[in-house]
């Protein structure tokens, strides 16, 4: 379906809408993240990998995927020996990820696609050592949030660890006015520029105003039974959740 403005009786957090919002976005999802996080988000997204110890030969499923931008960290570490398990159920997203798992770069690396939605996958139980979820917890409400948690914590293998990290509002009252302006003025004009249309990228600071940080997104970790700990990056213009599934 070709992305719209949401109807008053449909929710922004509708799988449908949220799919057809990053089909749209896909052709210049990747260097607006760039662009408008004055490369923030490449950072951001090194720190949510290197918050977790993953090794060679190790699995580890990136969930919400998207185009791969996070495996560029991820595979180093895993080596040609490990595996990556990239979960996404956008088309346009996954189309410039094939792309990307082909190019010289990956080529060694043994990377599957699969295209589900993340909250209900075919992933088997306890299949991985590390869970990554990068810039997607802010497209979830609270419900779908807990059904996440429970999700990690099926596919992770005892002691397995995962880290989150999501754009978020920063506490101080200065940054935090600037920031939200940024978020929804500047931000959907860059859009209309790159894409031909500010709404889509209206939508991102809607979903991060509504989201704010990942307080309570921590506190429905933990009652799926995850042990956690957040984390904070540049002031709180990111934060994160960290943690591991209990041995016993």
């Amino acid at each position: 379906m070709a992305f719209q403005r949401p109807k008053a009786t449909q929710s922004i957090y509708e799988p449908e809408f949220v799919q057809a919002l990053f089909n749209e976005m896909s052709l210049t999802y990747e260097r607006m993240n760039t662009i408008t996080s004055f490369g923030f988000s490449n950072r951001w997204r090194r720190q949510c990998v290197f918050e977790i110890d993953i090794q060679p030969g190790q699995t580890v499923v990136d969930l919400m995927s998207g185009m791969g931008e996070t495996w560029g960290y991820i595979c180093p570490k895993i080596k040609t020996n490990g595996a990556l398990l990239g979960v996404d159920f956008s088309e346009g997203m996954l189309h410039y990820a094939n792309q990307k798992r082909q190019r010289k770069q990956y080529a060694s690396y043994a990377i599957t696609i699969h295209k589900q939605n993340v909250l209900a996958s075919t992933l088997p139980d306890q299949c991985a050592d590390h869970v990554v979820v990068a810039f997607g917890l802010k497209t979830f409400n609270d419900d779908q949030i807990s059904q996440l948690a429970k999700e990690i914590y099926r596919i992770l293998k005892p002691g397995g660890q995962f880290s989150c990290v999501e754009v978020s509002v920063p506490k101080p009252a200065l940054l935090r006015a600037f920031y939200l302006f940024y978020l929804r003025r500047i931000i959907p004009i860059l859009g209309a520029l790159f894409l031909g249309n500010p709404q889509t990228y209206r939508m991102l600071g809607i979903y991060c105003a509504q989201f704010k940080n990942t307080n309570q997104a921590l506190q429905l970790f933990e009652n799926a039974g995850l042990i956690c700990r957040q984390t904070n990056y540049f002031f709180g213009c990111a934060s994160g959740i960290v943690g591991e599934k209990p041995i016993t």
